[in-house]
């Protein structure tokens, strides 16, 4: 009961309306608007904009318009950092089905089949397999997110010091097993970005760390210049290296929107399977989406009595892979809500995203802003109806769209992104340094390092400084306090389990299956 009550606390945040004087100065003009249900249709918007448009990311474009929330109520500024978020999932299948350049990472195995489909004028159906599957895997995300908060809420509780620093450990390592790539290089990316998080004050000794001597790094690298740096201005490079090649845009007008009985009979299972996939593997910290969207093609290849018929125009190629990237980006707010602890990449952002808010993630969200954590629950679901609803009539723009050569679009996006970076302090150091994280995200992309982990690791650096910290305080300096069972059961067993993962994933016959869910022929 308290969970149906709940929801409905949560839809009553979302449709609130709220008197906005649209007409300050010049003699008030006060109109109520469903502000909530306006912001979670923009963020929507521009998620699907940025998931068409290749080269910028939901990570970059949140850390931009991040500057833009300050003003904005907390839930509100949320429930459009999640759209977009959620909407970029959306968006990039457009762009990998009608021109076989995914906008999005997690988009990639579409492109496979869905560019075949397309290219045998079936583009329609395609498109419309992919929204409804996403809509049905964002559904279902959504009401596990909803379910789960309130259990895990209540363990998260009974945490102290150490069992938060062994748990933010363990989140670390899932980085690195569910990371693509070399298990070595993602650990290493972990280090650095731990290593970043240190740079700054020492909040206790009120020394200096590792800032070289430039004032201006005092109080630590911003949050949003790395990030931008590293995903906003590195892959405008790497786009820009790239160019226009690749790009296959299909030149017929997409027309039947709706899938037949046998389309929707043969996705219906691939559906599914993907929906429960990406639903388990969103909640672990790692891979997210797009692990999830690898795993469901393996999945699907794996049972098809034709496996061949995969990478020519199969339907379930498109199905399972779209629906597991959706239900992974619904499923990941989960341990971000409940936990305080960001799963990947854009999770990190979303913590940046509150702390400037004042909110905490963890569980007292749902204990001390219940109207906040549900709100946003509800906010998921409107905003999943929405993109069923407003993205296949909007497919004809989005083709003219992908018309537009990259080298046209690219300055803007770099203005925009400089504009953003400059407004947080109004520094211009901020745009120089996030100009150099974006030349050194350029390099390690290059040489085959992958940047999220160390994003993430940068996040929860901080944090896991202040809770190792108070364990050794409390511990009096002993470092066993962390496997000692009796007192610390919850740290113990966690940290265990790190320590197994981190040895298995070494193991060589198991990095070579987790090198093979990532590569497809």
């Amino acid at each position: 009961m308290d969970f149906v009550t709940n929801l409905v606390a949560g839809f009553a945040v979302v449709f609130k309306f709220v008197p906005i004087d649209i007409w300050p100065g010049a003699g008030s003009l006060i109109v109520s608007l469903p502000m909530n249900i306006l912001l979670c249709l923009i963020g929507a918007l521009i998620g699907t904009l940025i998931g068409v448009l290749p080269g910028i990311g939901p990570i970059a474009t949140i850390a931009m318009l991040l500057p833009i929330t300050y003003k904005l109520d907390p839930t509100g500024a949320l429930i459009m950092l999640a759209g977009i978020y959620y909407g970029a999932q959306y968006g990039g299948s457009t762009t990998a089905i009608l021109v076989n350049l995914p906008g999005e990472a997690s988009s990639v195995v579409t492109a496979l089949d869905g560019h075949q489909m397309a290219k045998k004028g079936r583009a329609g159906a395609a498109l419309a397999i992919a929204a409804i599957g996403s809509f049905i895997a964002g559904t279902v995300g959504t009401i596990l997110l909803a379910a789960l908060g309130k259990p895990l809420t209540q363990v998260a509780q009974a945490f102290g010091p150490a069992d938060y620093c062994a748990l933010m450990v363990l989140g670390l390592v899932c980085a690195v097993v569910l990371a693509s790539g070399s298990v070595i290089k993602a650990i290493a990316m972990i280090f650095l970005g731990l290593l970043l998080s240190t740079v700054g004050t020492d909040i206790e000794t009120g020394e200096n760390r590792l800032t070289f001597g430039i004032m201006a790094l005092s109080d630590g690298i911003e949050f949003v210049t790395l990030a931008m740096g590293v995903f906003g201005f590195a892959e405008i490079l790497r786009n820009l290296e790239q160019g226009d090649a690749g790009r296959e845009l299909v030149e017929q007008k997409v027309t039947n929107l709706m899938p037949t009985k046998e389309d929707m009979k043969e996705a219906a299972p691939a559906i599914a399977r993907g929906t429960i996939l990406g639903s388990m593997l969103g909640i672990l910290p790692g891979g997210g989406a797009v692990l999830a969207a690898f795993g469901a093609y393996t999945v699907e290849k794996k049972l098809s009595k034709n496996p061949k018929e995969f990478g020519q125009g199969a339907i379930r190629g498109v199905a399972g892979p779209e629906s597991a990237n959706n239900a992974a980006a619904q499923t990941s707010f989960i341990p971000l809500l409940t936990l305080g602890i960001p799963p990947n990449a854009v999770m990190a952002i979303m913590v940046g995203a509150m702390t400037i808010h004042g909110i905490v993630p963890g569980p007292q969200i749902m204990t001390k802003q219940p109207d906040l954590f549900w709100g946003m629950v509800a906010s998921m679901w409107v905003g999943n109806l929405m993109l069923l609803i407003i993205n296949l009539p909007l497919v004809g723009l989005w083709v003219r769209l992908l018309r537009v050569p990259y080298r046209m679009l690219f300055p803007a996006i770099l203005m925009f992104c400089a504009i953003g970076v400059y407004s947080i302090n109004n520094q211009p150091f901020d745009v120089i340094l996030t100009a150099f994280f974006g030349l050194c995200g350029y390099i390690l992309i290059k040489l085959g390092f992958e940047p999220a982990p160390m994003l993430v690791a940068f996040v929860l650096g901080k944090i896991m400084e202040e809770k190792l910290r108070q364990a050794m305080l409390l511990s009096r300096g002993n470092a066993w306090t962390f496997f000692d069972i009796s007192n610390n059961p919850i740290s113990a067993v966690l940290m265990v389990l790190s320590l197994v993962l981190l040895v298995v994933a070494l193991l060589p016959a198991i990095r070579k299956k987790r090198d093979e869910v990532f590569v497809e022929d």
